[in-house]
């Protein structure tokens, strides 16, 4: 009973000792049970285990009405885990009370009043949540709040478009988001210019935006301009373009053209507010928020299940949150018959029994669910060529990327980067001479490629052969990317090959400052630092990659022996 008394009074100063709650209802009429649960899904919540501060949260409802930041939590905990219906419905039942009185419980019910068409509720509730917007910040406005304002806006100029079937003319700017909006507005409109804004956005030298290609053709099936489809397609290479594309082109060339309506329409507002969606999940995505990232994903797909295909994203964040079991729920939604997408599922199954097993269970599943395919396409063959470099097959690895290479352009850009990774196999492989040849060839149809002057400067560093020629290289590929920590290092160590040490510990500095986690990186500051005279250092960096997990046995090895002996010659 102690101990109870104890955990209760605990919970009650850790809830009261944040300022949030401050503003919260009594808790006088709370058991301890209630606040345990709460307590215990704040913890959860906080350390990314959605599932499980949901349990928590659903344990203690009782606070729904009586503490402020528990509707909050509670409704992105629903979204997260996928049940934007369940949560919109909360907010309802709590829409006159002050605690449903923020940014995203707003916002869903925008979204609610968009998928049940009712526009003119839409657009109402968007001016209510500006104003409130405005009251709130006043003066002040965080980058957050500027962001919530941009999302808004840009759904205001949506509502209009499609309340009103023409573009807002008094609308601010926001740069390519209001571009990329625009585009998707003259869309649903079927505006005579949607094909020039559509082409102004996918040739932008700003920004990768070949996304938006799979948008255009689905505009140009459904307006019965199937030959121009055709066209682009062609144009597309499955080894360099993306998953979404590649999908895409496959519909074509299989004349499955209805799959493109089928799943996206520009007069569907719905499916156009879910694209929108989708690119604000991108951004958040793109700054390491997976939180945020989800939650819009799970916005999106809510107005536009049929579109499963961004649910690839959702598995990104899943995957890098170390999530493997949703990640997993999550691939069973790509079938065999978007066969893209079905591989896509295949490879991150392989790599997740990778993480969770070991590299040769990972190939040996990919391997066998490869040889199910009758005639894999060059994008497949591409990507076994790099599972089996990244197992250190290289061997297999050469096999498939010379299938690739025997039937592309010589002067093709992707054959540039497919020599690259053959060189760097042949690399591997100690056969210098084949991984010189490679290399070179890549240089010559893409001259200023800095990763490539990379691979071959360091190779022929490593091999103590034309070292003048490789520090030109190095320097030459510093210029195009001197943030590159890799790149850093090589410099660095090609100064330290000709005895030129401070400048060597220069570069080297920097790069285990952006590598720290590095064993060579680590191994080459050490080696380093002994010939500058600073011994003890030395020993503390080499000391770090004994303790490193991808220090292979033979570095390991020698790092052992310089702890005792240090550098030779010195």
């Amino acid at each position: 009973m102690f101990i109870k008394k104890i955990k209760f009074i605990l919970i009650v100063i850790l809830v009261y000792q944040t300022p949030e709650y401050s503003k919260s209802a009594s808790f006088d009429d709370f058991s301890s049970k209630s606040l345990s649960k709460y307590f215990s899904g704040i913890v959860a919540f906080e350390n990314k285990k959605n599932e499980l501060a949901l349990d928590f949260f659903n344990s203690s409802k009782i606070l729904v009405n009586r503490h402020d930041p528990y509707l909050k939590r509670y409704i992105t905990s629903l979204v997260l885990e996928n049940k934007v219906s369940q949560a919109i419905n909360i907010i309802k039942n709590n829409k006159d009370k002050n605690n449903s009185n923020f940014f995203d419980a707003h916002l869903l019910l925008i979204l609610d009043s968009l998928k049940k068409n009712n526009l003119n509720k839409a657009y109402n509730k968007i001016d209510e949540l500006t104003n409130f917007i405005d009251e709130v910040n006043n003066s002040k406005i965080s980058a957050n709040d500027r962001f919530n304002s941009a999302i808004l806006e840009s759904l205001k100029q949506y509502v209009y478009v499609f309340k009103e079937s023409k573009i807002l003319n008094t609308k601010k700017k926001f740069g390519k988001l209001s571009i990329i909006s625009e585009t998707f507005q003259r869309c649903f409109l079927g505006d005579k210019n949607t094909s020039t804004f559509f082409y102004k956005l996918i040739n932008d030298i700003e920004a990768d935006y070949s996304r938006y290609i799979f948008f255009y053709l689905s505009y140009l099936i459904e307006n019965d301009k199937k030959d121009e489809a055709i066209k682009i397609a062609n144009d597309i290479k499955y080894t360099n373009t993306t998953l979404l594309l590649s999908q895409g082109k496959s519909w074509i060339e299989k004349d499955n053209l209805e799959k493109f309506t089928n799943v996206f329409s520009c007069k569907n507002h719905n499916d156009v507010i879910s694209e929108f969606l989708f690119l604000i999940s991108n951004l958040y995505s793109s700054q390491d928020n997976f939180e945020k990232s989800n939650f819009y994903l799970n916005l999106s797909n809510f107005l536009n299940p049929k579109f499963i295909f961004n649910l690839s994203l959702i598995v990104e964040n899943q995957y890098l949150n170390g999530e493997y079991k949703k990640a997993k729920k999550t691939l069973k939604n790509f079938k065999e018959e978007d066969d893209f997408y079905y591989w896509y599922r295949i490879k991150k199954e392989a790599q997740i029994i990778g993480k969770q097993r070991n590299k040769k269970e990972s190939l040996n599943y990919i391997t066998s669910e490869f040889e199910k395919i009758d005639h894999p396409n060059n994008r497949i063959l591409f990507d076994m060529a790099n599972f089996y470099k990244n197992s250190k097959e290289y061997e297999k690895a050469i096999e498939y990327y010379s299938t690739i290479i025997d039937n592309i352009d010589d002067n093709a850009e992707i054959k540039s980067d497919l020599l690259y990774r053959r060189g760097g196999s042949f690399e591997r492989l100690g056969k210098y001479e084949k991984a010189d040849k490679d290399l070179l060839h890549s240089l010559k149809i893409n001259p200023n490629d800095a990763y490539v002057l990379n691979y071959l400067a360091y190779s022929w560093l490593e091999r103590n052969y034309k070292i003048n020629d490789a520090i030109k290289m190095l320097e030459t590929a510093y210029k195009s990317k001197s943030n590159d920590p890799y790149i850093i290092d090589s410099i660095g160590w090609a100064y330290y090959l000709i005895e030129d040490y401070i400048k060597a510990e220069k570069f080297l500095n920097r790069a285990v400052q952006l590598m720290p986690d590095d064993p060579i990186v680590n191994d080459h500051y050490g080696d380093i630092l002994w010939r500058l005279n600073r011994k003890i250092q030395a020993r503390y960096f080499w000391a770090n990659v004994l303790k490193m997990d991808d220090a292979d046995k033979e570095m390991l090895e020698k790092i052992n022996i310089k702890m005792i002996k240090g550098l030779k010659n010195s």
